[in-house]
């Protein structure tokens, strides 16, 4: 099992199992997903109807590249090696391609398990033509899921104090942070992807943690909170909640269609900024996200290699009792 906490960076992602993915037509007919080496290109897959996606938590070290299983994933045993191994590419009947990662679990030299991260929404009982497979690719789609992104139009408060969408943003401007006063953005990124399954973005709907506006962000953003009471019961009066871990399906919710344009921003340090009024973090460095930075900005991340702000993050277990996001709500305002 991973020995320190504090030397690793965690990642958890919602996995179906290789038997839940069958081919259906083509050279490999009755197989289940594997990895790159066995898949046949055109082969058909159907994610069957019994399938059920499993939390798979992840280990990074780091000092160096790899993947060890957690105690509490639903999948795998603990202290088992994962390989990222490749993106695979899927077609389905009316044209449209999705993405997805294929993980392999391994244990005493060989493979364990298979597990399947889909990038968008697959149907079950419908049949997903392989046009693409790329394992030069898998690292840099992982790190797109674990980059903490803004979408278009989101009003961040500068040092002046002014709200500007973050479209506007260009490095060098000055943002306001929680920790550090004004701080100069290194770096910013806009990407396009489908806003569906890892990608998709989550709406707070206005007002409902003291936003002024709708704020629409990636899946594992975090917040920061400061609880006057702590009504959420973390202990403490600070806490970093994770944004996926709020949704209610009502006053925080996903969206399921379309595309979003998302963007990152970068500071010398890992910050706190606000964004609609509401204090959201910055893109972290560390080995997760590294593969999505531009040559030159990849480097140590010594400026994000730890954060008082960043042991204030509270489990997915507090946030799931009845009415967590009208509780921090009022814990904010009381």
């Amino acid at each position: 099992m991973p020995k320190s906490d504090n030397l690793l960076t965690k990642q958890t992602i919602s996995v179906y199992k290789a038997a839940d993915l069958l081919v259906t037509e083509g050279v490999a007919q009755g197989d289940t997903l594997s990895f790159a080496d066995e898949l046949v290109m055109d082969d058909m897959y159907q994610l069957q109807r019994s399938a059920d996606r499993g939390r798979l938590s992840l280990a990074i070290n780091d000092d160096g590249p790899g993947f060890l299983l957690m105690d509490d994933s639903q999948f795998g045993t603990a202290g088992n090696e994962v390989v990222l191994d490749s993106c695979i590419t899927v077609m389905a009947p009316d044209g449209t391609t999705f993405e997805g990662l294929i993980f392999v679990e391994i244990e005493a030299g060989g493979v364990e398990e298979i597990y399947f991260l889909p990038l968008a929404t697959l149907q079950p009982d419908m049949n997903y033509q392989l046009v693409g497979i790329d394992s030069d690719a898998a690292i840099a789609r992982f790190a797109e899921v674990a980059c903490v992104s803004f979408t278009r139009g989101t009003r961040i408060t500068m040092a002046s104090g002014r709200q500007t969408p973050i479209e506007d943003l260009k490095a060098g401007d000055k943002v306001l942070t929680r920790d550090d006063g004004p701080q100069e953005i290194q770096w910013i990124n806009q990407t396009t992807l489908r806003a569906m399954g890892s990608y998709a973005p989550v709406v707070i709907k206005k007002g409902v943690l003291h936003n002024a506006n709708d704020l629409i962000v990636s899946p594992d953003h975090r917040l920061f909170v400061y609880q006057r009471q702590d009504r959420l019961g973390a202990g403490r009066s600070e806490v970093l909640v994770k944004v996926r871990h709020l949704i209610n399906g009502d006053t925080v919710y996903q969206l399921g269609d379309g595309f979003v344009d998302y963007f990152q921003l970068l500071f010398e340090n890992h910050q706190i900024i606000y964004a609609e009024g509401i204090a959201a973090e910055s893109l972290l460095i560390d080995p997760r996200t590294r593969a999505a930075l531009p040559e030159g900005m990849t480097g140590s991340g010594a400026g994000h290699a730890h954060r008082p702000h960043l042991d204030y993050e509270v489990q997915e277990t507090l946030l799931s009792k009845p009415g967590a996001v009208e509780l921090l709500r009022k814990a904010s305002s009381d």
